[in-house]
C-alpha cells in the first residue's frame, strides 16, 4: 500500500474513532459531510443507460473511503419523469427504472453497514399530475380529493385589470386569476375542462401545487415521510419549501422591468413564495422528524438573499424549524466570485445563525463550481481553493456528486439534445441543467464506467478520460485526495471539529486566513490570487506543523512568518509539539 494511501486509511480509521466519541454530546449532523447522488447518473448495474438503487450500493465502498457520513438521494420514487423525479406519482414507492423497495432496503442496509446513513429528497410543494391524488381531483369539484390541490374559476377575460400576459392563457372566455408565472415558462395556471377551472402550478404544468391549507394534505404528506422514517432513513432534504403556501387573495406579483428567460414579464414572487404560514408548518414537521431516534435530519433547500432571512429557517432563537438550511450565499449568490474578500465577508455572516451553518457551493440544479469559479487555465487550484473553504469552517458541508473529482459542466449545444424542461421551454437563454447532471465519471474507459449501455441518458462528458476516480485516485496530487484528506481531517481534529472560526489578518485582498479555536488550534490560510502571496506577520506565534498542503514545499515550513503561499494554494496547519 503507497504511503500516501495507507495515511488515508488510518486517517479514516482514527477519523471513525472521533465521530464515536462525540456521538454522546453532538448530533451526528452537526460536523456531517453529506453527498448528493443524482440517481440517474452515479451508477448503472443493469446496462440500460440509466443509473439505480443497485448502482448506488455497488460504489458505497468508494463512499466510506472519501469518508462520507450521508447520501442524499435526489427523487427515485415513481414517477413519469418529466422533470426527472421531481413530479412524483407515488410517495411510497420506488420507481422500477431505479430498482424497488427491496433494492432500497438493501441499499439501506449496505450503507449503514459502512456508517453511511441516507437521506431522501421529499418534495412537499406538488405532485405529478399522473398521482391519483391529482387525478381525481381533476375530475369534479365534489370528489374527496377535490380540495387537495389549488384550484380557481379565473377571471372574465374582458375584466379590468387583466394584463396581456393573462388574456394568452385564455380558454372559454376565462384567464388565469393573477399574473403568476410557472418557473418552467408561461402562466402558472393550467385549465382543466373537466372542472372548468384553473390550477396552480409554481412549476412545470405537470406538477400541479398541493393545497397545504387543506389539514387532509398536511397529513398524507406527513404520513408519506413516516413511511420512511419507519424505513430508516436519516432524513429528508426538503425541496423548495418555501412554496409550500401562496396568497389566498391571489394579488398579481410585482412586476420588474425586462423579461426572463422565457421570454415572461419579470415578476418579484412576493405573493406566491416565502409565506409565513410555511414555517407553522416546518415547526410541526420538526416536532414529528424528533420524535424519531437517531437524530434524524430536515434540510432545507433555502434560497435567501441574506443570512437574516436563512435564520428564520432554523426557527430563529426557538430552534424549532430545520436543522440545517442550506446556506448557497457563498457559492451561488449574486455577488459570488473567486475573491478573499467575497469569501471572509459570506463566510464570516454564515456564522450569525442559531444553529450550525450548512454550506454548499455545488447542486443539480447550478452549474458545478469548478466552472463558476475557475478561469479556464487554473481550474483545479481553484477548485481545491473550494474545497478547502467547504471542509474547513466551521459548518456542515454538502457537496454533490462529481464534485471531488472536478467533473465540469457539459451544457449542450444544440436544443435537440436538451433533456431539462427547463432547457426545452428557455432555449437559448436558459440552457437547462443537463450540463451538471452528466453521468458520474469512474474509470478512463468507456462510458466511464457508469454504464455497459452505448447510449446513455445523457452523453457522458468527453473529459472523463482524465477526469476519473480511478485515475485521480493514482495521483497524490488530484483534487479527490484533497477532499479525501481535508475530510479525514475534519473528522480527526477537534478544533475542525467542533471550534468557533475567528478570521484573522482581514485587510489582506488575496489571502484568506482564519482560526478554528480549541486546545490546539488550527489556522486555515488559502490564496485566491494567481501569484506568490507572502502571509502576514505575527498571525501565529511559534513554530508549526502541516496538517495539510497543495503545494508540497509548504510541509518544510516550520513557521507562518516570512512564509509564501504559492499561486491558489491552500494550507492548514497547527502549532508544533
Amino acid at each position: 500500500m503507497p504511503p500516501f494511501v495507507r495515511r488515508l486509511a488510518l486517517g479514516f480509521a482514527l477519523s471513525l474513532a472521533v465521530a464515536g466519541a462525540h456521538a454522546a454530546t453532538d448530533p451526528w449532523w452537526k460536523h456531517a459531510v453529506i453527498y448528493e447522488i443524482y440517481p440517474r447518473s452515479f451508477g448503472d448495474s443493469n446496462g440500460d443507460g440509466v443509473g439505480d438503487l443497485r448502482g448506488i450500493a455497488q460504489h458505497l465502498d468508494y463512499l466510506q473511503k472519501l469518508g462520507v457520513d450521508a447520501i442524499w438521494i435526489a427523487p427515485m420514487y415513481p414517477s413519469p419523469q418529466v422533470d426527472f423525479g421531481y413530479d412524483i406519482a407515488d410517495y411510497e414507492a420506488v420507481d422500477p427504472q431505479y430498482g424497488s423497495l427491496a433494492d432500497f432496503d438493501a441499499l439501506l442496509r449496505e450503507a449503514g453497514r459502512r456508517h453511511v446513513r441516507v437521506i431522501l429528497d421529499m418534495v412537499l410543494n406538488h405532485t405529478s399530475d399522473r398521482h391519483p391524488w391529482f387525478v381525481e381531483s381533476a375530475r369534479s369539484r365534489d370528489n374527496p380529493k377535490a380540495d387537495w390541490y389549488v384550484w380557481n374559476d379565473g377571471v372574465d377575460a374582458d375584466a379590468p385589470g387583466v394584463t396581456p400576459f393573462q388574456k394568452r392563457f385564455e380558454h372559454d372566455g376565462k384567464v388565469p386569476p393573477n399574473n403568476w408565472e410557472s418557473v418552467f415558462g408561461g402562466s402558472a395556471w393550467e385549465w382543466v375542462p373537466a372542472r372548468r377551472q384553473f390550477y396552480y402550478h409554481r412549476f412545470y404544468r405537470q406538477q400541479p401545487d398541493l393545497n397545504w391549507r387543506n389539514p387532509a394534505v398536511e397529513q398524507a404528506m406527513f404520513g408519506a415521510m413516516r413511511f420512511w422514517l419507519d424505513r430508516g432513513v436519516a432524513g429528508f432534504r426538503l425541496d423548495a419549501i418555501s412554496t409550500l403556501f401562496e396568497d389566498p387573495a391571489l394579488r398579481n406579483d410585482p412586476q420588474r422591468p425586462g423579461t426572463n428567460a422565457q421570454g415572461d414579464p419579470n415578476l418579484h414572487s412576493l405573493h406566491s413564495d416565502n409565506l409565513p404560514e410555511v414555517h407553522e408548518v416546518i415547526r410541526r414537521m420538526r416536532a414529528m422528524v424528533d420524535s424519531y431516534p437517531g437524530e434524524r435530519v430536515l434540510i432545507g433547500e433555502t434560497y435567501t438573499p441574506d443570512v437574516a432571512e436563512l435564520d428564520k429557517w432554523y426557527g430563529g432563537a426557538r430552534r424549532d424549524e430545520l436543522h440545517l438550511p442550506m446556506n448557497t450565499l457563498p457559492g451561488f449568490g449574486a455577488q459570488a466570485r473567486f475573491d478573499a474578500g467575497w469569501f471572509r465577508k459570506a463566510l464570516e455572516d454564515a456564522q450569525d445563525v442559531h444553529g450550525q451553518p450548512l454550506i454548499v457551493f455545488d447542486n443539480h440544479d447550478n452549474p458545478r463550481s469548478i466552472d463558476r469559479f475557475g478561469d479556464g487555465r487554473h481550474d483545479v487550484q481553484r477548485a481545491k481553493a473550494i474545497a478547502t473553504l467547504l471542509l474547513t469552517t466551521r459548518a456542515a458541508a454538502l457537496t454533490y456528486y462529481g464534485a471531488p473529482l472536478g467533473m465540469t459542466t457539459a451544457t449542450p449545444t444544440r436544443k435537440e439534445d436538451v433533456r431539462d424542461p427547463i432547457g426545452i421551454t428557455g432555449w437559448p437563454k436558459e440552457k437547462g441543467r443537463d450540463g451538471e447532471r452528466t453521468p458520474m465519471q469512474w474509470t478512463p474507459g468507456p462510458q466511464a464506467g457508469f454504464s455497459t449501455s452505448p447510449r446513455t441518458w445523457l452523453p457522458v462528458n468527453p473529459n472523463h478520460v482524465t477526469v476519473n476516480v480511478q485515475t485521480e485516485l493514482a495521483e497524490p496530487g488530484s483534487l479527490l485526495n484533497w477532499y479525501r484528506t481535508l475530510i479525514a481531517l475534519r473528522r480527526a481534529n477537534p478544533a475542525l471539529r467542533d471550534g468557533a472560526m475567528t478570521f484573522l489578518d482581514r485587510a489582506d485582498p488575496d489571502v484568506l486566513v482564519y482560526r478554528r479555536e480549541g486546545a490546539e488550534p488550527v489556522t486555515v490560510l488559502v490564496n485566491f490570487s494567481g501569484g506568490p502571496r507572502r502571509v502576514g506577520a505575527g498571525l501565529v506565534q511559534g513554530a508549526v506543523r502541516t496538517l495539510a498542503a497543495t503545494d508540497p514545499a509548504l510541509a518544510r515550513a516550520t513557521t507562518l512568518d516570512g512564509a509564501t503561499l504559492p499561486p491558489y494554494a491552500s494550507w492548514v496547519v497547527a502549532p508544533k509539539h
